[in-house]
């Protein structure tokens, strides 16, 4: 068998202050970072009288390479229109308005957030899934169909199985494959799933592309200003889109030629200057790029 080498943890992560790190009990798992809580399990944002995020340390993403991993035995003969809905996103997603949401956010090297998205395409695997699907199962998962990934990448795994009993939809983390620091996302099969719905009123899409086309959006944004959980959160520990979770600003984002209702993500800069839409806690720090365009598109 292939040898994984894990990620070590970032002890500055674990601080009262820091992400809502590890909850495995088996610490040399890698991290579940920035859950995407269920609408109605969300903590609240409200990180004292200033919500800004801060920056903690570590890397951000310049540019995001994107290859997503189909993980199930129903995915070989699945005729839905999910995989090629979330291909559809990912291909459009480079250079957007909705990308630049997050593009005011650097490092202490000098590197900035960027709005640049390279889809890789998707991968299936017709396997069956585990009964426990730890975070290290899922990063065994994809240095398994990417065995000579992109160094940086973000590898989103797509199950077929329903969250059931967990109270988060979906998260992102890190680790590495043959020597190659890599970022992963989890997602469980959201059909039919209340907590994890967006109710969009998208016509022409199915309820489950939809819901994770949302919490896609919202891994995705995260894993771009804090891909390993110490770069930038606030002082409770949320992560940009954790601050703008379950609320929208115009529903509508058009990218490409194809429209999608996903919420926004925290800009400091809109909450400094009162030109964000409120989020959960009424702060007005949530930009979506089109109708609370961010700082970095107006």
């Amino acid at each position: 068998m292939r040898w994984l080498t894990l990620a070590v943890l970032c002890l500055c992560a674990l601080s009262a202050t820091a992400q809502d790190v590890n909850k495995n009990p088996n610490k040399k798992e890698p991290p579940i970072l920035g859950p995407h809580w269920t609408n109605g399990a969300a903590r609240s944002h409200n990180a004292g009288s200033n919500p800004d995020m801060t920056y903690h340390g570590g890397p951000v993403l310049p540019s995001a390479t994107v290859k997503a991993i189909w993980w199930g035995t129903s995915w070989p003969s699945y005729t839905g229109d999910k995989i090629t809905g979330i291909d559809k996103l990912y291909s459009s997603l480079s250079g957007t308005s909705y990308e630049a949401t997050v593009d005011e956010f650097t490092d202490n090297a000098g590197h900035r957030v960027g709005s640049a998205v390279t889809y890789q395409g998707h991968v299936i695997d017709g396997g069956s899934l585990p009964n426990h699907i730890s975070t290290s199962a899922v990063l065994a998962e994809v240095c398994k169909k990417v065995p000579s990934p992109t160094a940086g990448a973000y590898y989103p795994v797509y199950v077929d199985k329903p969250r059931g009993g967990a109270n988060y939809c979906a998260y992102h983390s890190w680790g590495s494959c043959n020597g190659k620091a890599i970022e992963f996302g989890f997602f469980f099969k959201l059909d039919g799933d209340a907590g994890c719905d967006p109710q969009s009123s998208v016509s022409g899409q199915s309820q489950g592309l939809k819901a994770l086309a949302n919490v896609s959006g919202h891994e995705l944004s995260e894993t771009r200003s804090d891909p390993n959980g110490n770069a930038w959160y606030d002082s409770s520990g949320a992560e940009n889109s954790d601050k703008c979770a379950w609320t929208f600003g115009g529903r509508s984002i058009t990218l490409g030629s194809t429209t999608w209702e996903i919420q926004g993500n925290w800009s400091n800069y809109d909450f400094d200057h009162n030109t964000g839409y409120a989020n959960s806690s009424g702060q007005k720090g949530c930009a979506d790029g089109t109708n609370y365009p961010g700082p970095y598109t107006r």
